[in-house]
């Protein structure tokens, strides 16, 4: 995987810090989000996320919550 390949991903890792799942794609398919990823690092897998579940997503979050999501691409990372 070449250089540039690996800034276009994300990774998700478990409470003890192992990677969990690798995001290579996030794309629009009609209302719904497609992620493109691995997950375990060797099962490749395509999930859809509709608005009605986006939506419920949003109100799992508290206050608290909302603000850490609205700055956590100005921290930095601890690892």
């Amino acid at each position: 995987m070449s250089r540039s390949d690996k800034k276009k991903q994300m990774m998700v890792y478990d409470g003890q810090g192992k990677e969990l799942m690798t995001i290579r794609a996030l794309e629009q398919d009609g209302d719904d989000l497609v992620i493109t990823g691995k997950i375990f690092g060797s099962m490749p897998m395509k999930a859809r996320l509709k608005p009605e579940e986006a939506r419920a997503a949003l109100k799992l979050l508290n206050f608290k919550t909302i603000l850490f999501v609205l700055t956590i691409l100005f921290r930095r990372s601890k690892s």
